[in-house]
């Protein structure tokens, strides 16, 4: 079994966020190995994000953000289980990156379930006539249309775009890490986005 070393689970700790122990379990699994360790890391959270959906969340803050001289503009409420972690440092940071994200990225819905059928209908009709203008057989074009729903959510759905400071995560899993850390589920209730002279609707 590969010795680990309290430097390696310190330099994993501070790019993962986990726990000690969490941190030298996963590196004993890896063998070591830093990026694969990570993963293990981002696989667990996930699943203890998971176990934690079902639980109620009625704290948490509404954050802000303001970007590019007072030109774009974000008001977003993320909900927790209590105060005491909605007081945390960890959650405020959260909830600071879900702001900017929102900012930067200009989603239009938090996830795909949010999507209105309608929407969602007109979106594949628009792909599977791109796809047919092609000439593909019509099974290789529902193929083409889930590919390309999946490129439309990372593009429209806040947790399903990729994490603006890492694209190797999304926003979902940056949410699963801090449920993972915190212990306590997490879920975007809402969000609004102001743009400067953008048209009224």
């Amino acid at each position: 079994m590969t010795e680990i070393s309290a430097q390696l689970v310190k330099q994993l700790r501070d790019r993962t966020g986990a726990g000690f122990m969490d941190c030298k379990r996963a590196l004993e699994q890896s063998g070591g190995n830093i990026e694969e360790a990570i993963l293990i890391l981002r696989k667990r959270g996930l699943a203890k994000a998971e176990k934690k959906a079902g639980r109620e969340t009625a704290d948490g803050l509404i954050g802000s953000y303001v970007h590019a001289g007072g030109k774009i503009g974000v008001l977003v409420e993320v909900n927790c289980e209590t105060d005491f972690v909605a007081r945390t440092e960890d959650f405020r940071n959260l909830v600071k990156e879900i702001a900017m994200q929102i900012a930067a990225m200009n989603p239009k819905y938090i996830s795909p379930e949010d999507i209105p059928e309608e929407v969602l209908e007109r979106e594949k009709e628009i792909l599977r006539e791109q796809a047919r203008s092609t000439g593909k057989p019509e099974k290789v074009i529902e193929r083409i249309v889930e590919g390309k729903l999946k490129k439309f959510y990372e593009e429209n759905c806040l947790l399903e775009q990729p994490y603006i400071r890492d694209s190797n995560i999304t926003v979902r899993e940056l949410i699963a890490q801090t449920i993972a850390k915190l212990g306590e589920n997490i879920r975007v209730r809402r969000f609004v986005r102001f743009q400067l002279n953008e048209p009224l609707e």
